[in-house]
């Protein structure tokens, strides 16, 4: 099952709209809230700073950059028109927010005209993360910072014993949703490579067990896979999200997901 966000270009636009939805329902997690403050608040960031968040989806990130202290524009960028209209739509009325339509290995913008890079749950599903990591470097100014956020995807779990068969839903959703689930542990050294020094790298445990909304959400999407694939018929897709949800409502659901985040400069 191939990542899906490496088409994303080609989707239906119905399914690129459930994938909007996911984008959205994770950015009003207050975990995940929490994690994107805790890493972007280590940044030392001078005052009038222009952002580019590259990989941008729907723009929740982006919103969340342009009511940051001290930034004075953010520019999203993504490949997906259909991510772009709702990032438009939700970010309507934010004077200092605008989003351009471009494949992250190729930026349509000028070279060192930024201080801030932000890459957030964007190298795990992209083909050649390194030339990503290559067009950061490059629009930054000197001194610029890069931030990047994703999933260790690997570590991701709602099992509560062997042979869970929630499972292979949450493994179906990272063989489908993930080009390279091993990247975030590749990535000082891809930084590096780019170019990049002052290199940090920290890492965020997130873990579900009462309304567990996003975590559902994987399962969901994993077990769609599974039937897509006809590796589970209609009844036996039924019953596995309806025992996510028998596992929420006991208070027995557990999930749990790793992020690191890694932050770096461009030479000055």
């Amino acid at each position: 099952m191939p990542d899906v966000y490496n088409q994303i270009t080609e989707l239906d636009p119905a399914v690129a709209g459930q994938l909007a939805e996911a984008m959205e329902l994770r950015a009003r997690d207050p975990a995940q809230q929490a994690m994107l403050a805790a890493y972007l608040d280590g940044l030392d960031l001078p005052d009038r700073t222009a952002v580019v968040e590259i990989g941008c989806g729907t723009g929740a990130i982006s919103r969340v950059l342009a009511a940051r202290p001290g930034v004075a524009e953010v520019t999203g960028v993504d490949p997906s028109p259909v991510f772009l209209d709702r990032a438009r739509e939700l970010g309507a009325g934010v004077a200092n927010l605008s989003f351009r339509q471009g494949d992250g290995r190729d930026l349509p913008l000028p070279d060192g005209s930024f201080g801030l890079a932000v890459l957030h749950t964007v190298l795990s599903h992209v083909p050649g993360p390194e030339v990503v990591l290559a067009q950061a470097f490059r629009v930054l100014r000197p001194g610029g910072a890069l931030a990047v956020f994703d999933g260790d995807y690997n570590t991701v779990s709602v099992a509560t014993g062997p042979a869970d068969p929630l499972q292979a839903c949450v493994d179906a959703f990272v063989q489908g949703s993930c080009h390279d689930p091993w990247v975030i542990r590749r990535l000082p050294g891809l930084a590096a490579a780019a170019g990049f020094t002052g290199i940090g790298l920290r890492s965020h445990g997130y873990a579900q067990i009462t309304e567990p909304a996003y975590l559902l959400s994987l399962i969901d999407r994993g077990t769609d896979a599974l039937a897509a694939a006809g590796r589970a018929g209609p009844e036996l897709a039924q019953a596995l999200k309806s025992e996510g949800r028998r596992r929420a409502a006991a208070h027995s659901f557990y999930g749990y997901i790793a992020y690191a985040s890694l932050t770096a400069r461009k030479p000055s």
